[in-house]
Formats: structure tokens, C-alpha cells, sequence
């Protein structure tokens, strides 16, 4: 059984997206094999901001990255969402 550590930005449809909510669904959305390590909320430009979420992944199942992004996808007011780094450990 492989480990990954990554590091997820959710970016918001707008400055009305209510981010420490965005956070505190994440527990909930995310699949069995993935496990939230942290959460913090960003400044981008001109008054938006992102959700920076980092993960611990099982990679014991080909597709839990899939299943993860499908999650992070389906949370209300999350427009884009981007892995910025992953790394095997």
C-alpha cells in the first residue's frame, strides 16, 4: 500500500462563496482511502480567495484520485479546483 500527499486549491465562483463552509464539507465529501491533513483559506486577487486543502491518499484503489476530484467538484460555490503538488511517499 502506496501513500500520496497532495495539495489541492478550490477556487470559488465568486467572493460571496462562503469558504469556511467550502471547509467544512470537505470531511464529509471526501471517499474511504483519503484523509484531510489541512485546510487553509488564501488570498488570489482583488478580494478572491481559495480554499488550500491537503491530503493524505491510499493509492490501494486505481481510481481514489478520480473519486477524490469528483468530490472537491460537487461542493456548492467551488468553480475549479487544481492539484498543485503531489508527491509519492
Amino acid at each position: 500500500m502506496g501513500q500520496i500527499a497532495a495539495s489541492y486549491d478550490l477556487m470559488p465562483g465568486s467572493t460571496e462563496v462562503d469558504l469556511q463552509k467550502v471547509i467544512d464539507t470537505l470531511p464529509s465529501i471526501i471517499p474511504a482511502g483519503v484523509k484531510l491533513l489541512e485546510t487553509s483559506i488564501k488570498p488570489i486577487a482583488f478580494g478572491l480567495e481559495k480554499v488550500v486543502a491537503g491530503f493524505l491518499i491510499n493509492d490501494d484503489e486505481d481510481d481514489i484520485g478520480s473519486k477524490l476530484e469528483e468530490g472537491l467538484r460537487s461542493i456548492d460555490g467551488i468553480e475549479n479546483i487544481e492539484c498543485v503538488t503531489s508527491t509519492n511517499l
